[in-house]
């Protein structure tokens, strides 16, 4: 698949095609979860019998929660990030487990919350070589294009 090196991942100076335009895909990967995301929390309402409508937003962040938890476990890589050919690993080259998306979608749903971490995410997937956020930093982890 690829050469391993200390941390197991692609080198992203000898192996840069891991790593061309995953920011831009991991935006629009993101547009399309968040699509999805909101199509589902739509359909889950009337089921409330509307009562849902009192507590939306946090129906809608448990349903995000829960979404990219299970897709990110299910095949290291949300619906969004499949349609733009984008698969997330471990520091050790791994596709995830259920306790990394727990924690992955943890970390992103904290930086989310608050603008100052949001922006300094976004900076660092624009100028970190291996196009890592904040949340990948701390967990040593990556977003990559899908190995063929």
């Amino acid at each position: 698949m690829f050469a391993l090196s200390d941390t197991h991942l692609p080198d992203p100076d000898r192996q840069a095609e891991f790593y061309a335009g995953v920011p831009t895909k991991r935006a629009l990967a993101w547009v399309v979860d968040t699509i999805l995301i909101a199509l589902i929390t739509a359909v889950i309402v009337p089921f409330t019998v509307f009562t849902a409508l009192f507590f939306l937003p946090l129906l809608y962040l448990f349903i995000s929660f829960t979404y990219r938890v299970l897709t990110l476990a299910g095949g290291s890589a949300t619906p969004g990030m499949r349609l733009m050919n984008v698969v997330m690993l471990t520091r050790n080259g791994e596709r995830f487990d259920l306790a990394t998306a727990f924690l992955h979608t943890l970390g992103y749903t904290l930086s989310i919350g608050t603008l100052l971490v949001q922006i300094l995410s976004g900076f660092l997937m624009l100028t970190s070589a291996r196009g890592q956020g904040l949340t990948d930093h701390i967990l040593g982890t990556v977003a990559i294009n899908r190995p063929r």
